[in-house]
């Protein structure tokens, strides 16, 4: 090994590009969700967990959900019902 380095012509950055369409980025994700995603990778002989965590990612996003609109209006019918029989039932108790 060399004493000193000559680093004058170095370049700072990531040593191959990130491919088109992705962008590098730092991200806090919880142990065990990274664990998990590890172990995944692990079990299926191989692989790229943040491949997976981008495709658990891309499915999320393109799956179908509620609005958050729709998703108070039923818990709403849900549970509004239900209060008022109660209030009822205490009025008549009260009688």
């Amino acid at each position: 090994m060399k004493k000193t380095y000559d680093f004058s012509k170095g370049k700072r950055g990531p040593v191959l590009p990130a491919e088109p369409g992705k962008t590098r980025i730092t991200i806090r994700l919880d142990d065990d969700l990274l664990e998990w995603f590890r172990k995944q990778a692990h079990v299926v002989g191989g692989g790229n967990y943040q491949t997976m965590i981008n495709a658990a990612l891309r499915e999320y996003v393109e799956a179908e959900h509620e609005s958050l609109e729709e998703t108070l209006r039923r818990v709403l019918k849900e549970v509004l019902p239900e209060s008022k029989r109660t209030v009822r039932r205490k009025r008549h108790k009260n009688s």
